[in-house]
């Protein structure tokens, strides 16, 4: 029941007007009494029954039993019999709402009894009972009533549960985004601080021997940081890409720097553009490691159209026993975010020994 479903019910207490009439017009007496009463106040529980259904359905779901249904319909059958004081037959009226009210607050299983109990009362009693006349097809008017409130119900219940997809969604689309954003600043800062480190070291060694060189070497400082400053901020607009061509460039400055040799591709023209960006962070984040960690020598990036290789002859893996492999527990996050990159195009991505000694690292695209 949306903003307006208690006013929507309401309405349909018009019904009411049957029992109403009928007990009005019987002789007075305490009888006519009770059922006059009985009406008015089955009008006031259903709408009660609505209201309550209805702030319950934002915090409970449909389907469940509500909390105090079982006093709604309970109710709601007392003053029923109350109504049938004068008003007899008629007041079988008032079980159509009491249907409504099972469907809406009870559990489902327990709403068919009381839907099919209210409609064999109704359609018995009265033939049993001297001087009641059975009222046309209540007992159908119940069964329709239930079976149509059934499908509101149904409704409603997919309504919360695609309301409640939505926001899984939102909140999964976020922890997505931040994932992202959290892999793309870790390569990147990676890369630029381990560059700008060694050009420091650099410059550091030249001060004293060749102060144009240093000179040099902290002007190449200062556009790194501006570089990695603007990839930083590009990466948290969402609008940062990488270029494989760029990328080896700057592969090839990282490790002339460090004193690695580098034996690079000169052309990236056989590489297929779904796999260029992949191909550019491996290139950044393995140059990165070899930089850092591999105490190599020479450094060599091979690529073969779908197929990209890094490959040093540095101190290699701890274990000498350890072969390339599709996955490891031990990845740092740099390897394991490559390995979310590749998966998400389709690549493999294998890590492990060279035939050197040192570490190599391949990716291969679905062909």
């Amino acid at each position: 029941m949306g903003r307006f479903g208690p006013a929507f019910a309401a309405i349909w207490l018009i019904y009411l007007s049957f029992p109403w009439s009928t007990a009005w017009s019987a002789a007075r007496g305490p009888a006519r009494t009770l059922s006059l009463v009985s009406v008015v106040v089955f009008g006031v529980v259903y709408l009660a029954a609505m209201v309550t259904m209805r702030a319950w359905r934002h915090a409970g779901a449909p389907g469940r039993r509500m909390p105090y249904a079982w006093a709604f319909v309970t109710g709601e059958a007392v003053l029923t019999a109350g109504m049938a004081a004068a008003a007899h037959a008629s007041a079988f009226a008032g079980f159509v709402f009491l249907g409504v009210t099972a469907v809406f607050t009870l559990a489902r299983a327990e709403a068919v009894v009381v839907v099919v109990a209210l409609v064999v009362v109704s359609e018995s009693v009265p033939r049993v009972l001297p001087g009641w006349v059975p009222l046309d097809s209540v007992g159908v008017q119940i069964a329709l009533a239930a079976v149509a409130v059934f499908g509101v119900t149904e409704v409603m219940r997919r309504n919360v549960d695609l309301a409640r997809a939505r926001l899984e969604l939102a909140d999964l689309a976020v922890a997505r985004e931040r994932e992202r954003i959290a892999r793309d600043v870790h390569d990147l800062l990676g890369h630029s601080l381990t560059v700008i480190t060694v050009k420091a070291e650099l410059a550091g060694r030249l001060l004293q021997l060749d102060a144009a060189g240093a000179a040099r070497e902290v002007a190449d400082i200062e556009a790194l940081a501006r570089a990695a400053l603007a990839d930083v901020r590009a990466t948290l607009h969402g609008v940062r890409a990488v270029g494989l061509a760029s990328e080896l460039a700057s592969a090839r400055a990282a490790l002339e720097a460090a004193g690695i040799e580098a034996r690079l591709p000169t052309a990236v023209d056989a590489v297929p553009d779904g796999l260029r960006e992949l191909f550019a962070w491996t290139v950044r984040e393995a140059v990165t490691n070899v930089v850092r960690h591999s105490g190599a020598r020479r450094c060599e990036i091979a690529l073969a159209g779908r197929t990209l290789v890094v490959r040093d002859d540095g101190c290699g893996p701890q274990d000498p026993s350890t072969a390339l492999r599709p996955q490891a527990g031990t990845d740092g996050s740099g390897l394991l975010g490559l390995r979310e990159r590749a998966a998400a195009v389709g690549a493999t991505l294998t890590a492990g020994r060279s035939a050197s000694g040192g570490f190599e690292l391949r990716v291969e695209g679905a062909a």
